[in-house]
Formats: structure tokens, C-alpha cells, sequence
């Protein structure tokens, strides 16, 4: 076994399109088909809705650029895990991946597999449980990526298009539909509570613009990371924010802010205008497509996290086993689908619910990555000149952070039990020190592949 772990290593077979692929599919998922209502529901002015709309889209671009010099400057395995553990504490990193593994990443894979189910039936006419349609999808999407890194990308690559194509399609449909007088906007928004009602607006709004960073989970399989990796971040974050403005445009020129906000299903109810009764069931179709697209995303891209945690030594050793045939952490991606397959039995809506500020946690630490970065290797004449830079870094670096962070703050004060999801963070901890403490120097089986392929990056 030991043979194996220190031959058999991750390939780098993926491009520029790849991560800017990656890193859309990351963040689209069903949720853009139904939080333009949501929003719509705090404003109730068109024009609000497309600032809010807008001002997410800003947030998340200054994410993009922030991890994008960080991809940059240290285009190490395991992204954000990486990122955290040079600038902070291994601690602090393990935390991040342990978290990904129990809650966010498996529940985001489990969330979409389940919603995907739910869309099945009525779309086949098929009268089964949710579980019996969810687990086999999730089973067959981990069987796609232990065949090779190449092969889970393309796939997630493929759906991607699809989804593309899909949002496009909805997007003709919108402007085709007849559409709604505008209406004017409540006296009290324009009256002064305007900025409260962004507030409240600008959490789904960022909530649906998250999962940028999961791309930076595939760094070890990039060709040249440090170029690859910060062009497909700023590509994929650009192309999302221009589709997700249109969508919201979209929905509100064919429905108008008032009906746009009785509505819990936006896109179906501009698809029935548009074809009447089986306009429900092509948008189901569309919905289930995006579905099963952000499912593939996260079995592509979280395992890469765990590999990385045990090829440091921190975690089970036999999760940094590669395939020698397809150079896939076959192990890791088994142990992701498990736990997402364990997760899609129970009623976990809530806790994933609570448990997404913990992102917003992270993307606040790696905004502080950036400037401990900046400053370290300010002082180091050897350090490597990044291919990109964060535009008006500190004052940007330091606007995302307090966004981020602002986001965590009103979370935690709507919704107490997010303090579940902390106990959850925390809990990594004593785990982590388990882990560590009776650690000897192993065979080099399990370090290799990071040395190796920081080597590779310097030449």
C-alpha cells in the first residue's frame, strides 16, 4: 500500500476552461431560479432588486479577485484548505476541511441530490420516495469520478454547458412572455427603508452567489495553477454575475415586483406564461438539469480537500491513496459520496441552512490570508511576482472581509441555532489534536505529493 500511495499521484490534466467551468458550476445551482422572489419580497422596487442583484454581484468579484492572487501567489494543493494552513495554523485548516466533509460540502451534495429527486417524479411519473431516486444519483456521480479526474471534469464541464444553455433558454423565454406593468415602488421604501431592506436582501443574495472557491480545491490538477486557476476564477465569477443580472431582469420585466414576490417558483411561472401547463415541466426539467450539474461540482471538487488533509498527515492516512490506473483520490471521493448518501436519509435541511455562514467564516480568514501574504512576501526578495493582483488592495481586501463577515454576524443573530454549526467548527478541534499528537515521523508515503508538485510549480 505504502508502494502505491508514494508512486500513484494526482495528474495535472485540467486548463483555463476547466476552472472557469468549475467555478461556475460551484455556485449555480436551483437557487437562481427561486431567490429572485426572496429578494423581491425585502425591496419590493424593481430597481432595488437589480441594485441588491448588483451589489451581490460586486461582493462576489472581490472574492473572485481576492482568491484569485491568492491562487496566484500560492498555488498549493488543497486551495483554501492551503491558504489557510500557511497563513494561520494546520489547526485552523483542519477545521475548514472537517466541516466540509460533515456538513457543507456533503450536505450541498446531499441538498442537491434530494431536490433532484423531487423533481424526478412528477417529471417521470414515477410514484417513489425521494431516498430511492437521490442515493443511486449520488452513487453513480462518485463511480464518475474514481475513473479519473479528466473524466468527473468533463462531466461537470458538460452539465455546466447545459446549465448555460438552460439559463440562456429561460432568459428568451422572459422576452418572450408577455410581460407585467411596472409598478411603483411602497412610499415606505423610497420613504427611508431602503438600506434595512438591502440588508436583509443582500444575505440570499450573497448565499447564492457563494461556491466560487471550490474550484481552488482542484489545484493539484491544474496545469500551471498559479496562471490557470486566477483566469478561471475572474471568468467563471464574471460569467455568473451577468447571467444571474439578466435572470433578475428577466423576472422582473415578464412578472413585475409584485407578482415576482407572491411567487416561491419564479422561473415556472414565466415558463407557463410563455407555454402554459407544460411550462412547469420544462422548467422542472431545467431545475432537475442544474441540480444534478452543482451534485457533480462538489463530488469533483471537495475530495481533493480531504486528500490533501491526509497527505499532510493529519487526517486517515488512506484518504490520500491514488489510484495508479486513474490517478483519482478513489478513497476520498468514496468517503465524500458515503456521507452525502448518509446525509441525504435525514432531515438536514435546517442544519445546512445554519451551517453556510461557516463559508463566510473562511472567505473572511482568506481575505486576511491575502494581506499576511502581501506582507511576508513583501519582505522576501525570492518570493514570486503574482500574474494577478487584487485592484485597490488593502481597501478592497478589507471591504470583502467586513461584507463577509457581516453576512456571518446576521446570520448568527436571525438565526440562533447557527451556533450549531460553530459546535460543529469547534468540534474539529479535539479531532485534530487526536490526530497529531501520537503522530510519528510516517513513511514518506503520505507527504510526497505536495512537495512533488511544488517542485514541478518552481521549474
Amino acid at each position: 500500500m505504502t508502494h502505491r500511495i508514494t508512486q500513484a499521484r494526482l495528474l495535472r490534466r485540467l486548463g483555463v476552461r476547466d476552472a472557469a467551468l468549475i467555478v461556475m458550476g460551484g455556485i449555480v445551482g436551483s437557487g437562481i431560479f427561486m431567490n429572485p422572489s426572496v429578494v423581491a419580497r425585502f425591496v419590493h422596487s424593481g430597481s432595488l432588486v437589480m441594485l441588491v442583484w448588483a451589489i451581490g454581484g460586486l461582493v462576489v468579484l472581490l472574492g473572485g479577485g481576492v482568491f484569485a492572487e491568492l491562487a496566484a501567489r500560492r498555488p498549493h494543493d488543497g486551495g483554501v484548505y492551503a491558504y489557510i494552513k500557511e497563513a494561520f495554523h494546520p489547526s485552523l485548516a483542519f477545521m475548514y476541511g472537517w466541516t466540509l466533509l460533515l456538513v457543507s460540502q456533503s450536505g450541498g451534495a446531499a441538498a442537491a441530490a434530494v431536490t433532484f429527486a423531487k423533481y424526478f417524479a412528477p417529471l417521470t411519473g414515477l410514484q417513489v420516495k425521494s431516498m430511492f431516486v437521490a442515493a443511486p444519483v449520488i452513487i453513480l456521480f462518485t463511480a464518475i469520478n474514481a475513473l479519473g479526474v479528466r473524466t468527473g471534469a468533463t462531466t461537470q464541464n458538460l452539465f455546466m454547458i447545459l446549465k448555460i444553455l438552460a439559463i440562456g433558454g429561460f432568459i428568451a423565454v422572459g422576452l418572450i412572455a408577455p410581460h407585467a406593468t411596472p409598478a411603483a415602488a411602497p412610499p415606505n421604501v423610497l420613504a427611508g427603508g431602503a438600506f434595512a431592506a438591502i440588508g436583509l436582501a443582500m444575505v440570499p443574495v450573497l448565499f447564492a452567489y457563494s461556491g466560487w472557491q471550490t474550484s481552488s480545491f482542484m489545484t493539484a490538477e491544474l496545469k500551471e495553477p498559479q496562471v490557470t486557476l486566477p483566469r478561471g476564477m475572474i471568468a467563471g465569477v464574471v460569467a455568473v454575475v451577468v447571467l444571474y443580472l439578466a435572470v433578475n431582469a428577466v423576472c422582473l420585466r415578464a412578472l413585475g415586483v409584485d407578482a415576482l414576490a407572491a411567487t416561491s417558483t419564479p422561473a415556472s411561472a414565466i415558463a407557463r406564461l410563455a407555454f402554459g401547463p407544460v411550462g412547469l415541466q420544462i422548467m422542472a426539467a431545467v431545475i432537475a438539469l442544474s441540480t444534478l450539474g452543482f451534485l457533480s461540482n462538489q463530488i469533483l471538487t471537495s475530495p481533493r480537500v480531504y486528500f490533501q488533509m491526509a497527505a499532510d498527515g493529519t487526517f486517515f492516512k488512506q484518504l490520500a491513496w491514488v489510484n495508479p490506473k486513474t490517478h483519482a483520490p478513489v478513497i476520498a471521493i468514496v468517503v465524500q459520496g458515503l456521507i452525502a448518501l448518509l446525509i441525504s436519509f435525514l432531515p438536514y435541511e435546517r442544519i445546512l441552512n445554519y451551517v453556510t455562514c461557516i463559508d463566510y467564516i473562511f472567505f473572511g480568514l482568506a481575505a486576511i490570508a491575502l494581506i499576511v501574504f502581501r506582507n511576508r512576501d513583501a519582505r522576501d526578495p525570492a518570493a514570486p511576482r503574482p500574474t494577478i493582483r487584487m485592484p485597490g488592495h488593502p481597501v478592497t481586501t478589507l471591504l470583502f472581509l467586513v461584507v463577509a463577515w457581516g453576512v456571518v454576524g446576521d446570520v448568527m443573530i436571525t438565526t440562533p441555532e447557527t451556533m450549531f454549526g460553530l459546535v460543529i467548527l469547534i468540534s474539529g478541534l479535539p479531532v485534530y489534536w487526536m490526530f497529531t499528537r501520537g503522530r510519528r515521523q510516517s513513511p514518506a508515503a503520505l507527504v510526497p505529493q505536495a512537495s512533488v508538485e511544488r517542485s514541478e510549480l518552481r521549474r
